[in-house]
């Protein structure tokens, strides 16, 4: 909180002088302490709301990112887990996903678990793919092992707790007051994480630059406006990295459904492959 203060003083003896002055240094030191208080408050809630998200362990989400580049948000919806690692099981727009050339249906299924990445697909005539119903590709293929296993382990780096336990890294956070978000009356916190802070938010995604440095896309700032409802839980939260911007709605904490992998038989994958390509351009 920036505070600013002009006076015009005329007429005053020394003495008046250094009452007003002891009246005004009160004044200020109050009004720190309000900031520190306000800004107490604030964080006590976020850190409820945290440990609220990461206790429950699941949640059913619908999600949009919006890339900055011009073609329309990938959405998706499905369930989000983060209990005993990081899982989903979302279906998102095949179109916007640029998945037309493996599935013709409007609507992609993908998993996430055990760290790695699945889509539902058309049985494609020949390669790796050859008569598959999924795709697999590992996360290492994307991360490198150590961020894989970061995503994979108990910290669930790049899920939704681990977004919403990078919010005590913030050196700027605001209270906006109450606003209606899906429905629900939920209070509004504005933070912002800037360079000098980032290199402490990398405890958030397990520690690893790779990890990192992929989740944020290499930014100087991370904006987040999270909405917290009565029960200390995030209905929203949106996150903005650059001119990339992942909104998530929250509409169900807790119980939701268990993320399965598909069956192997029915599975190509593609991890070598994707591999091999990196080493071949890089």
């Amino acid at each position: 909180m920036k505070l600013k203060h002009t006076a015009v003083w005329v007429g005053f003896t020394a003495a008046a002088l250094l009452t007003v002055s002891a009246c005004g240094a009160q004044t200020t030191k109050k009004a720190a302490d309000v900031a520190e208080t306000a800004q107490s408050r604030i964080m006590a809630a976020l850190s409820r709301a945290t440990d609220q998200t990461q206790n429950l362990g699941s949640a059913e989400v619908r999600m949009s990112t919006d890339l900055g580049n011009g073609h329309p948000p990938v959405t998706a919806e499905g369930t989000y887990s983060w209990g005993k690692g990081f899982a989903f099981d979302v279906e998102m727009d095949t179109k916007a996903a640029q998945m037309q050339q493996v599935h013709a249906a409007p609507k992609t299924r993908m998993i996430f678990l055990g760290g790695a990445y699945y889509y539902d697909i058309d049985p494609q005539p020949s390669g790796p793919l050859k008569g598959k119903e999924w795709m697999k590709v590992d996360a290492s293929a994307l991360f490198g092992d150590k961020g894989a296993q970061a995503m994979n382990g108990s910290s669930g780096a790049g899920s939704p707790s681990a977004s919403m336990r990078g919010l005590k890294y913030a050196n700027d956070v605001d209270d906006l007051g109450t606003e209606t978000v899906d429905g629900q009356r939920a209070h509004h916190y504005k933070a912002v994480i800037d360079r000098a802070h980032m290199g402490r938010l990398k405890e958030a995604y397990g520690d690893d630059d790779n990890l990192f440095s992929s989740m944020t896309g290499g930014v100087d700032s991370i904006t987040m406006d999270v909405w917290v409802n009565g029960k200390d839980l995030p209905v929203r939260m949106k996150q903005q990295l650059g001119r990339a911007t992942v909104t998530m709605d929250f509409e169900k904490f807790g119980a939701t459904a268990t993320v399965t992998a598909p069956p192997a038989a029915q599975t190509g994958d593609l991890t070598d492959a994707i591999k091999a390509r990196q080493q071949q351009q890089g």
